[in-house]
């Protein structure tokens, strides 16, 4: 399993590769939204999940999603959105966009392998 995090704090994306690393997962990372795309074409869209940050500069998370699931070769990977987001509005916007699921930052390394299990739809 691949899965890649896309997030601008360089703290969170450390927090995400030890969970992933745990699970014995590949970790890839970017830090905003057009590096994640350079990497998920890099990889040729061989990602398991992508996790995702809200508020990024440069291209935030809903516009990353947007390319995402607006790309053929992309549109299938789950999309996981990590944020400090609360508001529901904006909860119910990303999964109209096509993210699988939310997790709400600060979160527990136990919350977030819960999340990815959760989203790769794999029993824990």
């Amino acid at each position: 399993m691949r899965i890649l995090s896309v997030d601008d704090s360089t703290a969170t994306r450390l927090f995400i590769k030890k969970a992933v690393e745990v699970l014995g997962f590949d970790f890839l990372e970017a830090a905003n939204g057009v590096e994640g795309l350079k990497v998920l074409e890099q990889e040729q869209g061989e990602i398991d999940l992508i996790l995702l940050d809200r508020h990024m500069p440069e291209m935030d998370g809903l516009a990353m999603l947007e390319a995402v699931k607006s790309n053929e070769s992309y549109k299938h990977i789950p999309v996981t959105m990590v944020t400090v987001e609360l508001e529901r509005e904006e909860i119910q916007r990303s999964i109209t966009m096509g993210a699988k699921n939310y997790l709400i930052k600060p979160f527990t390394q136990e919350n977030l392998i819960g999340k990815i299990m959760e989203s790769l739809e794999m029993n824990a």
